[in-house]
């Protein structure tokens, strides 16, 4: 394939869609009933004129990327919206680059604009996310290449411009032997609300979309291997949750693994050791803590990267995702002890592919697997949002990607008809037609996804419908 294309951003808009959940999702302190995915329609230009559209999506989840108690879900809706005009603003100022050039040359001022508007780093990397997507999106159906390919083949340009730390690594022979498997296991996260049982339910919470809705009928449905538990951060309350859990999985499921994730809610790592004092001393957790992989970001961002946290290491792998603001985030927490960082679209497709390539380094550097990256799941939409993230996942070798939104959410049921039947068609594979939605196909607990994979851009071969979205 020929080398990295030289492109501007010409202009670029940004649209809603409501989603509305079937049951609350409760993770840390928030509690989400609904909230709006944001598309984003970018437009491009070659050096010799050529124009090329792409496009990108996400939600717009509301208490994850800044959880200060002071802002409402739509103050944090609006935090989100003006990191998208910032960085329009910041990519289309930056002129004519490679892909990943725009990124690189937009990246520092656009976060040290967002920080003088008060939007954390997360929020920041939001826009920076969205808009870098749509644009790798142009350039490979610019280019008639799969984003695997163009990864592989280094349409991209990526270089260690904004990771130094990489200096001396090849990042092109890394990428080129990247080799994504169209097949993932699914990890079912459990959230804190979420019942185990039908038991549990009362007949009025029993709803009637046919979908499963406590986590026998979830395991049942889906044949899941791999789950993810939300911990609320008390350790007592978490030990007896964790039982339920564990009885649950115990009977329903022969071989099983877990992750823990904190969203923040432990005050230090005393209170996480406090609660692996309790897993360990509780013989109905024996298997489940045989099981468990690692703990995601248990401590608040405020704190999570001042402190080493080895001790509390040695004892299960320990990984940040709300503290990975910026692209310098993992090696400091590398430096405190922690092992692992999350992949997740929201944060950028480029930070992600580096990460890899820091994991890729430091084990070698090591002789060991001691780092890792894992795939993890912000209520991810079926759709154009969903495949962009499982493309990410697979390039970044996860082998099993936290999913959810399929779960709070019934299929593509936010989007119209004409829209849901050319996924059905387009990618059959990841997709099949139920009670007039097209839902998730998750079989023997995986998805197969060759489709997204294989299709000209990031991940699918169908457009939005533009005209039923609310402009932004």
């Amino acid at each position: 394939m020929n080398e990295a294309p030289i492109v501007r951003l010409i202009e670029a808009d940004i649209f809603e869609r409501q989603v509305g959940f079937r049951f609350p999702f409760r993770f840390g302190a928030a509690r989400v009933a609904s909230a709006p995915q944001a598309f984003v329609r970018v437009r491009i230009a070659d050096e010799s004129g050529h124009e090329s559209t792409g496009w990108s999506a996400e939600m717009m989840m509301p208490k994850w990327f800044d959880k200060n108690a002071a802002l409402s879900p739509d103050d944090n809706v609006a935090q989100l919206r003006a990191s998208l005009h910032l960085a329009i603003e910041g990519l289309r100022a930056t002129g004519a680059a490679t892909p990943f050039g725009l990124h690189a040359a937009a990246e520092t001022d656009h976060h040290g604009t967002a920080a003088g508007e008060d939007l954390p780093p997360l929020v920041a990397s939001y826009g920076l996310a969205l808009i870098d997507r749509a644009i790798i999106d142009a350039v490979c159906r610019m280019k008639g290449a799969s984003a695997a390919e163009a990864v592989r083949h280094d349409l991209l340009g990526i270089t260690n411009a904004t990771a130094p730390d990489l200096a001396g690594f090849d990042l092109t022979d890394f990428f080129s032997r990247l080799e994504p498997s169209p097949r993932l296991a699914v990890r079912h996260t459990i959230g804190l609300a979420d019942a185990l049982t039908a038991a549990e339910l009362a007949p009025a919470q029993r709803l009637k979309d046919g979908l499963p809705q406590t986590l026998e009928e979830v395991i049942a449905a889906y044949g899941h291997r791999y789950f993810k538990i939300k911990v609320s951060g008390r350790p007592a309350e978490d030990t007896e949750r964790l039982q339920a859990i564990a009885a649950v999985l115990d009977r329903t499921v022969d071989d099983y693994q877990v992750t823990l994730d904190g969203n923040e809610q432990f005050e230090n790592i005393d209170a996480v050791a406090d609660l692996l004092d309790r897993i360990e001393k509780e013989p109905l957790l024996a298997r489940l803590c045989r099981s468990t992989l690692f703990f995601e970001q248990p401590i608040a961002r405020a704190e999570a990267l001042s402190k080493s946290v080895a001790a509390v290491a040695e004892r299960v792998p320990l990984e940040i995702d709300e503290s990975d603001g910026d692209i310098g985030a993992f090696p400091r927490a590398r430096d405190l002890g922690y092992a692992g960082i999350s992949s997740k679209s929201c944060k950028g497709f480029y930070r992600a592919l580096l990460n890899r390539a820091r994991v890729e380094k430091w084990n070698r550097e090591a002789g060991s697997s001691r780092y890792f990256m894992s795939a993890e799941d912000l209520t991810t939409q079926s759709g154009l949002a969903l495949q962009q993230d499982l493309v990410l996942a697979a390039l970044v070798g996860a082998g099993h990607v936290e999913r959810n939104g399929h779960h709070y959410v019934d299929g593509m049921a936010q989007a119209p008809a004409g829209e849901q039947a050319s996924y059905l068609t387009a990618h059959a594979d990841l997709y099949e037609g139920a009670a007039g939605r097209a839902r998730l196909a998750i079989k023997g607990g995986e998805l197969t996804f060759g489709t997204a994979l294989r299709s000209d851009g990031l991940g699918s071969s169908v457009e939005p419908d533009w005209a039923s979205m609310t402009a932004s």
